[in-house]
Formats: structure tokens, C-alpha cells, sequence
């Protein structure tokens, strides 16, 4: 195997990927002053330490990274720099996920937030795309029908918006009350992800598999109904698993159960995520190591969720096959 390693990120937040490094960048950038110049200061407000208490204290970490992302510049660079970031980890396709909505707050636009951030793909080291984020909440139902109107206006197979997303408080704001989001979506021709299962039960997954969406993010509390494992296998369901993530935030309470590996071997088309980078200190490389070193993760079936990744990706089938191919030529072409 390529010892660079050779990895896709289907899952990751933008603002939750903001290190210390980008955060200095974006901050000099835009003569923004830091709450500190010290950077174990600034890595303990941007991140959470593995005894991480609970999900309040892991949502606190979005504010800085929130604050540095309020004009199109400071945008297009948090794009271009975190996948310079993941380039140097050995990513080769990232997928990163936003919600405008959030960065309106200095005076830009929802369209001005999605056209720098498609600016900031265009400098970056490897391909990306972008998913524009629904956010569940109350009385944000405008905000979140301009999101989706602009993901149809930006739609594209590659280098720009290539899918939505529902994000947010999910055991507050359950999944089956989106339905009819998602019905416009499909309507519109925009491709979608769900998050699911993660902060709530297999039944918010199964109203996830009721949109009919071919992917979901996390869905890792499935485990705790079987039916709902089946139809996601009987559907092709890709999960958009984030290890680091689920064990920080207690997805599950005890992580010797988690199930990817146990997914995978049943047929499950599983992906491995960061989620979050910058807040779990984390990257792909990681992730996988914990994978190997907690689950027995073997190399091939390392190689098996990467090719999941690739076929998962919302881009194009030319972008897909290549992906596909440079996996095969990493990891060693037979199956």
C-alpha cells in the first residue's frame, strides 16, 4: 500500500475542520484578533481533549471557526486551506459540508457564502465538493428553503454544489419532520444525505431511509434495531461513519460495540469520516488507525471502504472511476 496513504472524506464540517493553523491564517487574512496568540489556548477552544463530557461541550467548538468565516474571503480560504490540510493526510476526495445560513452574520448573502466557498475549491490541492446544509431548528423554514434553492441554482457533478444535507439538533428536532424538505429536493433533482442516529434512535433513521436517500450520516445507532440495519443493506444504503466523532460526543455508551467493522463484514456499504476534524483532533489517517488498532480492521477491508467512498461520492462517474482507479493502484488491484 501507498505509505502516503490514500483516503475519501465524505463526511466533514467545515467549520468543525478548522486546526489552529487555519484559524491563524483566517485570522491574519482578515485582521481578525484571536481570543489568544498562545496555541495551546487557542487548540483548547477549537477542540475537545478525549474526555470530552458531553455534546454542549463539543458544539461550543464552532464559535471561533464560526467567526472567522463571515466574508467571502475568510470563507474561501477556510475552503482551500482544510482541504490542503486533508491533501497532506492523504485524502484524494473530500466532500465538505456548510450551512450559508451561518455565515450571513457579517452581511453576506447566503448565494455570496456559497460563491466563495465554490471559489475556495478551485485553489485546493485535490477535487472537492461542497453539500449545502439544511439546519433543523425552529423558525428557520425561509433560511432553509433559500439553502435549498441555491443548491439547485450551484448544482453540479464536480467542483462545486453537488448535494444537501440536514444537520442539527436531531433528538430535538426529529428527522420525520423534514420529510417534505427532502420531497422538494428530490423534486428539485438535488442529490441528498441525511444525518441520522446519531444523537437519536433507529427510528430517526428510519425516517432518514424513508426520503430515499442513498446515504446517511452516521446512522451509527441502527445497531440498536435490527430491521433498520436490514433495510439499509436491502436499500445499498451507505453510511457516512465518523469514529472519532460518535466516541466524543457518546453516540453509543460503550464504543467496544461499535458496529462498523461488524456492518461491513455484513454487507453494509460503510465509509470512515472525520466529521470534525479541527474540533476532534483528528484525520483520516487516524481514524483508521483506531479502526485497526480497536476493531482488527484489516488492509483490504480498509481498501473495501475507500472503494464504498468512491462510489458513494456525489460527483460525476468520470470523477468516481478515477477515484476508483487511484484506490485500486494504492491499495493493490485485486478484491
Amino acid at each position: 500500500m501507498n505509505q502516503n496513504g490514500c483516503y475519501i472524506d465524505l463526511h466533514a464540517h467545515l467549520d468543525g475542520s478548522v486546526t489552529v493553523d487555519i484559524a491563524k491564517k483566517l485570522a491574519a487574512l482578515q485582521n481578525i484578533a484571536l481570543p489568544t496568540d498562545n496555541d495551546e489556548e487557542l487548540l483548547a477552544l477549537l477542540s475537545v481533549p478525549d474526555s470530552c463530557e458531553s455534546l454542549n461541550d463539543f458544539l461550543q467548538c464552532f464559535d471561533l471557526p464560526g467567526r472567522l468565516m463571515q466574508t467571502p474571503e475568510g470563507l474561501q480560504n477556510a475552503v482551500t486551506l482544510v482541504l490542503e490540510n486533508m491533501a497532506q493526510d492523504g485524502v484524494i476526495y473530500a466532500e465538505l459540508r456548510f450551512a450559508p445560513q451561518f455565515h450571513t452574520l457579517g452581511g453576506m448573502t447566503q448565494e455570496e457564502a456559497v460563491q466563495a466557498a465554490i471559489a475556495g475549491l478551485k485553489s485546493a490541492p485535490i477535487p472537492g465538493n461542497l453539500i449545502l446544509c439544511c439546519m433543523r431548528g425552529e423558525g428557520n423554514e425561509k433560511a432553509n428553503e433559500e439553502t435549498l434553492a441555491l443548491a439547485k441554482k450551484y448544482l453540479v457533478k464536480d467542483h462545486g454544489v453537488t448535494a444537501m444535507d440536514l444537520a442539527g439538533a436531531e433528538a430535538l428536532f426529529p428527522t420525520a419532520k423534514y420529510l417534505g424538505l427532502f420531497e422538494q429536493a428530490k423534486e428539485l433533482g438535488i442529490p441528498y444525505t441525511v444525518h441520522a442516529g446519531e444523537a437519536d434512535g433507529p427510528e430517526s433513521v428510519r425516517a432518514a431511509i424513508q426520503t430515499g436517500t442513498k446515504r446517511i450520516g452516521h446512522g451509527v445507532r441502527s445497531m440498536e434495531n435490527e430491521e433498520v440495519v436490514n433495510l439499509i443493506r436491502e436499500k445499498g444504503i451507505t453510511l457516512e461513519m465518523c469514529p472519532t466523532s460518535n466516541r466524543q460526543t457518546h453516540a453509543i455508551p460503550d464504543m467496544k460495540q461499535y458496529p462498523l467493522v461488524r456492518f461491513l463484514e455484513s454487507g453494509i456499504h460503510v465509509t470512515v469520516n472525520t466529521d470534525d476534524m479541527g474540533i476532534e483532533r483528528t484525520c483520516l489517517s487516524k481514524e483508521f488507525d483506531y479502526l485497526k488498532r480497536e476493531f482488527g480492521l484489516t488492509e483490504e477491508q480498509q481498501k473495501q471502504v475507500v472503494l464504498n467512498a468512491a462510489d458513494a461520492a456525489f460527483a460525476s462517474e468520470e470523477t468516481k472511476k478515477q477515484l476508483r482507479a487511484q484506490v485500486l493502484a494504492a491499495y493493490g488491484a485485486s478484491l
